[in-house]
């Protein structure tokens, strides 16, 4: 694959995860239906999309899937929905990528990776950002929603974690679409009071679940084997500013100072320990080739 398609794929890609914070918040904002549906026929209409994805290629027959990453997967897709009632799409970008990326750097230092100074330096102004960002004020945003989208970047984080090594991706992602529809129909019965759903808002469910979410991965995932880790880890940390351009655009919504303050701090404090860490990756290439040549003289 040349260079120029897997940038092409990656950037929509990227346009594609933004997408659906646009897309929620849109619906949420300027139609009638409730964030369970939202949940409900985004996960039906990825799950549809990914099986007939799946159906007409050629990959691997590896992976199909489990019940705990599907519990995960729909943990992340609620709590994305639920928190998209009160925040915005950039703040609500931001909060979930930076949590992702928390998780999986969080879960390499559980398990014994050990960060230099400025991985750490990092960490903290990663942490420091998002204190900021969530202390009390006119420009803070609503706590309730932040905490129900950190969690839903922790569940993501730990869906992601669970699907390494587990077969074909986009095989795997299919089937824990397809086993999170009967957790979120019964989200959906127990919450059937609030149920409303609008042709309006039914639309933006569908092209979140089966555009920005099925079609989406099935992209990312054809552009991942071609990429570098960190590239692909680091890449991500440009979806909370195009949710934030997209929704001034399309929604009207403002940027505060308090925004792009804590966006510079989190982001940047997450793409130090990143890229800290190919600059280490890269520093012990020669020397591993020079010990591999001097066993084999």
């Amino acid at each position: 694959m040349s260079r120029a398609r897997i940038a092409a794929l990656t950037a929509l890609t990227m346009v594609a995860f933004a997408g659906n914070s646009l897309l929620c918040r849109l619906a949420l904002k300027h139609s009638g239906i409730d964030a369970a549906s939202f949940t409900t026929i985004r996960l039906v209409s990825g799950a549809a999309t990914l099986w007939l994805v799946v159906r007409l290629s050629r990959g691997t027959n590896a992976g199909k899937g489990n019940w705990l990453s599907a519990a995960a997967l729909f943990a992340y897709a609620a709590g994305f929905s639920f928190a998209y009632m009160s925040l915005s799409a950039g703040t609500g970008a931001l909060l979930l990528f930076g949590s992702v990326q928390a998780t999986m750097i969080s879960h390499g230092i559980w398990k014994g990776e050990r960060l230099l100074r400025l991985q750490v330096a990092g960490l903290v102004l990663a942490l420091g950002g998002l204190i900021g960002l969530m202390l009390p004020g006119l420009a803070a945003p609503p706590l309730f929603g932040s905490v129900l989208m950190l969690g839903a970047g922790i569940a993501w984080g730990i869906y992601s974690l669970r699907g390494r090594g587990a077969g074909d991706p986009t095989r795997v992602t299919a089937g824990n679409f397809l086993r999170a529809i009967p957790i979120t129909v019964a989200l959906s019965v127990l919450m059937q009071d609030g149920i409303n759903v609008d042709s309006q808002g039914f639309m933006y469910a569908v092209m979140s679940g089966a555009l920005a979410s099925g079609i989406g991965y099935s992209i990312w995932y054809s552009a991942l084997p071609h990429l570098r880790a960190t590239s692909a880890a680091t890449v991500q940390l440009s979806v909370p500013v195009i949710a934030a351009v997209g929704g001034i655009i399309f929604l009207g919504e403002s940027i505060t100072l308090r925004l792009v303050l804590a966006s510079l701090a989190i982001l940047g404090g997450i793409a130090l320990v990143i890229l800290e860490k190919r600059i280490i990756d890269v520093a012990r290439q020669p020397a591993t080739a020079s010990r591999q040549e001097a066993d084999r003289s």
